[in-house]
């Protein structure tokens, strides 16, 4: 997972941005967020390995300044520590045969701001239906 994490931050931080380190994706399943922790930040070849039907949220938090933030007192309101513009979103993916399937779209948010992309195309399966 840290091969995953890596990318994610290194193509962030390459950007300019920061990657938060408090918030991670996680496992899905029965419960809202399950194991494993789904780091996006990471070295290379360290942490847990993916295996074969794992389904998982990854869950990038990328701030346009620094990498830190605030926790309110509510205990679910946060902020970015320097008051800039972060950004978040979620893909779920499904290991399957040793391939990720791509389990989450945003083929309608594209549609509606009239984007065309392919970029979805590699991680989707025949057998995994896309909504």
């Amino acid at each position: 997972m840290g091969d995953l994490g890596f990318a994610i931050q290194s193509y962030a931080e390459a950007n300019g941005y920061g990657v938060v380190r408090e918030l991670v994706g996680h496992g899905l399943g029965k419960e809202m967020h399950e194991s494993p922790e789904i780091p996006n930040y990471g070295k290379r070849g360290r942490g847990k390995k993916f295996q074969n039907g794992m389904v998982i949220a990854i869950e990038p938090m990328i701030n346009q300044g620094t990498k830190n933030i605030k926790h309110f007192d509510d205990g679910w309101t946060i902020k970015t520590a320097d008051g800039k513009p972060s950004a978040h979103f979620e893909h779920n993916v499904a290991l399957i045969d040793g391939k990720p399937n791509l389990l989450s779209t945003f083929k309608y948010v594209n549609e509606a701001l009239g984007i065309e992309t392919e970029e979805e195309k590699p991680f989707q399966s025949n057998s995994i239906s896309v909504s």
